[in-house]
């Protein structure tokens, strides 16, 4: 019988009292906490008050063993099903092929400026640029500008952030001062080009014009740290024999740490002459090449003794021009040099 009371009181909680007739456990100080109803009197087996004891104090719960750092991360809870539609929809953006608007299923191919094109568009564009006879380019780096350019908005870009710009222009907002500042700006800007192109009319007025297509061609120097620079072959305008020298940055010993980066050229004389001869000069873009060039006419006065140019800049628009003449195997431009008659 006592064991079956003993059973009722370990289910009770320890709270049951002593049988009838039983021996007295609880005479002693002992059997007064045993009659208790704390959680130490309940606590008479070892393995009961030890469960009793992991459950009601906070503290040992909290002295638990450290975390492994060699194990894997916990997984990330999952995201809402609308915060994972958002997800989804951002990442479709950046990685969907911006001809097709379709995500590429093999290989992707990257512009210089990050546009992604899958390889069925860009083999697509390279059969198109080659049934048009001209070179390949992106159809999202194809800028155009803004409406209010007449007015001094500089804003250059894609076709499909046109409306968004020219919804948040602020030339549209600003003062007559403003505008008159602007306006004298480009008024500036227009004579200088204007004066140009007088000057380039002006010479094809002279007797003696020479031009052809040049191909510079990459080479390095003998030096301990070698240097990239660029030479033509050798070729004929006015009767006399030429070669065209360039170099990157001025021969600064490390271009590729700059990311500004430049070109400069000469033109040598190599055929001997018996008077010095006074020529003009200016290079263009060649005809299959996209390079943007704003020509610069420069003088020199031609004599066995001062047989060459000083490096003049190459009048390309930014360093990203730079960079294009820079990845191209060679750099093919056309050189056009006018005779002055005396």
């Amino acid at each position: 019988m006592s064991s079956l009371e003993e059973r009722d009181r370990d289910r009770d909680g320890g709270v049951a009292a002593p049988a009838p007739g039983s021996s007295s456990a609880g005479a002693g100080p002992a059997g007064a906490g045993g009659a208790g109803a704390g959680p130490e009197a309940a606590g008479a087996g070892p393995g009961a008050g030890a469960g009793l004891l992991l459950q009601d104090d906070p503290g040992l719960r909290r002295d638990g063993p450290e975390p492994d750092p060699d194990q894997p991360p916990k997984k990330r809870p999952r995201i809402p099903e609308g915060e994972s539609g958002k997800l989804e929809e951002r990442l479709y953006s950046v990685l969907c092929c911006t001809v097709c608007l379709d995500l590429p299923k093999a290989s992707v191919y990257q512009c210089t400026n990050g546009h992604l094109m899958c390889a069925g568009c860009f083999i697509h564009l390279l059969a198109d640029s080659r049934l048009k006879e001209e070179q390949a380019t992106c159809p999202n780096c194809r800028v155009t500008q803004c409406k209010y350019k007449r007015i001094g908005c500089p804003w250059q870009g894609p076709f499909h952030e046109l409306p968004a710009h020219e919804s948040e222009c602020s030339h549209p907002t600003k003062t007559g001062t403003e505008l008159m500042g602007i306006l004298g700006e480009m008024d500036q800007s227009h004579r200088r080009d204007t004066q140009l192109y007088n000057s380039i009319f002006s010479l094809l007025c002279y007797e003696k014009i020479g031009f052809t297509e040049v191909q510079f061609r990459p080479y390095r120097t003998d030096d301990f740290i070698t240097r990239l620079y660029y030479e033509t072959p050798r070729f004929t305008v006015l009767n006399q024999t030429w070669v065209l020298k360039a170099r990157v940055n001025d021969s600064e010993r490390n271009p590729n740490l700059s990311c500004k980066r430049t070109l400069s050229f000469q033109l040598i004389l190599k055929s001997k002459v018996n008077s010095p001869l006074e020529c003009s000069f200016l290079l263009l873009k060649g005809p299959y090449d996209d390079v943007r060039i704003k020509p610069v006419i420069y003088h020199h006065s031609f004599s066995n003794d001062t047989n060459e140019t000083d490096y003049v800049p190459l009048p390309i628009s930014d360093s990203v021009e730079c960079n294009k003449l820079l990845a191209a195997k060679n750099i093919n431009l056309r050189l056009f040099i006018f005779q002055v008659q005396k």
